[in-house]
């Protein structure tokens, strides 16, 4: 079995390219814009609030996106956000070239993004489906794009730590801009047959309200997007304390703070790579425990480690974990929710993880600013063991209950 197979699809060979060249400049200015914001102000709150400005559009927004990518030709959707995002990229390069380090307008941008993103991801995790003309690749489709996007967090940053120290910010902003032609190229040349749905004439919050009673009446669906969110809460914001621990912690600079983001993305890179590996009809929950044993370890790990080493290759530990787990969540809500509800599913998984987040990245931030950055990673791992241990009895009492109505049934 190919590790590789979902390449043979055209459409799906094309959305990679692009996003792979793509992904690499969105890594560089992510790194860039943590690194500026900490270089003038030091502050791990701000660091926090741009973070949480940049995410909390996909808290409020995102099940309102998967209604409307439900109702709207996905592929003009991802066209029109990528343009905008291009826009957005290339604003921050201009502003950093001549210096307006305006803290207002870094973070209104970051809005920007984050508004424009709310729609995006919805729109591109929804089109996967049709990207793969064999249904059976669609789970290796998945785990290869998160492969695509590891690799580039791991290309990314080390990339941004080599040009913050030596040409600055503006000029990851600027590759930035200039990647989004690449995804732009990929998506002309895509020779795509969406199904047309036919368009619901209700008005667009019956229909939320609908993708809500669907993951309401799928027990399984709404225990892994309940998962998603309290990890996202509670454990996955100390990715925003990283620059903390290498410009305070440990006394580096910006290429450190390269190596801290380069090698979470080697550890969610080899994350990524296992899942692709995994055969269908694989148990999911399983994984979706154990990777999140592993993350939770590694979060305590780092946080009391005694050497960067040792702390560079906890945080590759904490990404293997994460991105096993939200790779297992993505795959099992994708492969199992209704095509006409999958947009709405996606959006709530989006909702949990990507909106979620920043309210994490703020608490974690003024906890950080109050307590110390160690003591409340130290937290945000044993956090995230106490979420295993009350997903993996929710599943047990769940299970339980289907037998025995699968018994009263028989």
């Amino acid at each position: 079995m190919s590790i590789f197979r979902s390449l043979r699809h055209y459409n799906y060979r094309l959305f990679f390219t692009g996003q792979a060249i793509s992904l690499i400049g969105t890594w560089m200015q992510r790194v860039a814009i943590s690194w500026l914001v900490y270089r003038l102000t030091g502050s791990a709150f701000l660091l926090g609030l741009i973070t949480f400005l940049s995410l909390i559009p996909s808290l409020v927004l995102a099940p309102y996106a998967g209604s409307y990518v439900d109702r709207h030709n996905k592929y003009k959707i991802l066209v029109i956000t990528q343009v905008i995002l291009m826009l957005q990229a290339g604003a921050l390069a201009l502003m950093i070239w001549f210096k307006v380090y305006d803290m207002f307008w870094i973070a209104a941008l970051s809005l920007v993004q984050g508004l424009i993103n709310a729609f995006d991801v919805t729109a591109r995790q929804s089109l996967m489906v049709n990207l793969i003309d064999d249904k059976e690749d669609l789970p290796n489709a998945i785990a290869l794009n998160s492969s695509m996007f590891n690799a580039a967090r791991l290309i990314g940053p080390a990339l941004a730590g080599v040009i913050l120290s030596t040409l600055g910010e503006d000029v990851c902003f600027l590759i930035n801009f200039v990647s989004f032609i690449a995804v732009l190229a990929c998506m002309v040349m895509m020779k795509l047959k969406l199904t047309e749905h036919k368009k619901s004439t209700e008005n667009i919050w019956i229909d939320l309200k609908k993708g809500y009673d669907y993951l309401k009446a799928s027990p399984d669906l709404a225990s892994m997007v309940l998962m998603m969110a309290a990890s996202s809460l509670l454990v996955i914001p100390f990715t925003t304390l990283l620059p903390v621990f290498a410009k305070d912690i440990f006394n580096g600079n910006a290429t450190t703070f390269g190596w801290f983001e380069s090698a979470a993305g080697f550890g969610a890179f080899f994350g990524a790579i296992y899942m692709a590996t995994l055969k269908a009809n694989q148990n999911l929950q399983k994984i979706v425990m154990m990777s999140g044993i592993l993350l939770a370890l590694s979060v305590v790990a780092l946080a009391i480690s005694p050497s960067l080493i040792l702390a560079l290759i906890c945080t590759g530990l904490a990404a293997l974990g994460l991105m096993a787990q939200t790779s297992s969540i993505n795959t099992y809500l994708q492969t199992h929710a209704d095509d006409l509800m999958r947009g709405r599913t996606l959006s709530y998984y989006i909702m949990a993880y990507q909106g979620v987040l920043p309210i994490g990245s703020l608490l974690m931030g003024y906890l950080a600013h109050l307590f110390g950055t160690q003591v409340v990673v130290a937290f945000e791992g044993i956090a995230g063991l106490l979420i295993v241990v009350a997903f993996a009895y929710n599943e047990k009492h769940r299970n339980q209950m289907k037998d025995r109505f699968s018994l009263l049934g028989s």
